[in-house]
């Protein structure tokens, strides 16, 4: 069926390109001094999805100069062995920042393998020390979809300070640090923002009260074109994989009703990426100086 679409598109890839473009220089600056950064990555079993964005995170640090040495873990892993495998990295001086690619396998406990992590060198900024310092306002690693989402809002001229945001999810990987994050006194931020989520019987109330919504849920087409007011600007953070295939929150059809929408595919995520290099090149200045 023809669907009038009348929302403009906010694709990340411009958005990524231009913090590619401010990190090559200081990436090549570090590289003149004598330390390459080096991004470690692990990966545990086989989900095609984990493995494919892992594959895209090593394809960018190679274009940027960036090393990435990579461990690769069986499915079957005992938690001992994941924290001796991060542990490994925390004591390696080619690895300035590192990432457990998320979700681990069901036996795992992701959020201790987090506290095992050197906070200093954790490039998802998810280690408990660091959205503390986002708590506070302090400098440190910031979540990287988070940090993508207000990334992308200012380079498309959508106004943050003092709008009404809904976020709809409370995740601690993208919901409640992005929450957090939009709140903080800046120019790009300074929202007046409500969490909802699933367990709120009447979130639809909310989302279309709001100037911008992001979804963050993970539930695959949860918001949909009566759940926004006309014109509202849609950003779809969350996303469920059914083997290959990416469930967005937000349905296509909502871009009938929206006025900005990031695209099915190719928003977030290639911001998110960014941040991620951004993450560990501002980690190997730290450890450089």
């Amino acid at each position: 069926m023809f669907r009038c679409v009348t929302a403009v598109l906010m694709p990340g890839g411009p958005v990524a390109e231009a913090v590619f473009a401010d990190l090559r220089p200081r990436v090549d600056a570090l590289v003149a001094a004598g330390h390459r950064p080096g991004l470690g990555t692990i990966l545990v079993g086989d989900d095609p999805a984990s493995a494919g964005y892992i594959r895209m995170k090593q394809e960018r640090c190679a274009e940027m100069g960036i090393d990435s040495p990579h461990q690769h873990l069986g499915a079957g892993i005992t938690q001992d062995e994941l924290v001796e495998a991060i542990r490994r990295f925390n004591d390696d001086d080619a690895v300035d920042a590192m990432l457990v690619q998320h979700p681990t396998p069901a036996h795992l406990d992701y959020e201790a393998a987090l506290l095992a992590m050197d906070p200093d060198k954790d490039a998802d900024g998810l280690h408990p020390l660091n959205l503390g310092r986002l708590a506070l306002s302090l400098p440190g690693p910031v979540p990287c979809t988070p940090a993508g989402i207000e990334a992308l809002l200012a380079h498309y001229d959508i106004p943050v300070a003092g709008r009404h945001v809904v976020v709809l999810g409370r995740g601690f990987t993208l919901g409640r640090p992005l929450a957090l994050l939009l709140t903080q006194k800046r120019p790009t931020a300074n929202a007046a923002l409500t969490v909802v989520h699933t367990g709120v019987l009447n979130w639809a109330e909310h989302t279309r009260r709001a100037d911008i919504v992001i979804a963050a849920a993970g539930v695959p087409g949860i918001l949909r074109p009566e759940h926004v007011r006309a014109g509202t600007v849609v950003v779809g953070g969350g996303v469920r994989y059914e083997g290959r295939r990416v469930l967005p929150d937000v349905d296509e059809s909502v871009a009938e009703v929206a006025g900005w929408i990031t695209p099915r595919v190719g928003g977030v995520g290639p911001t998110t990426v960014a941040m991620l290099l951004a993450n560990a090149v501002a980690a190997a200045e730290r450890r450089a100086r």
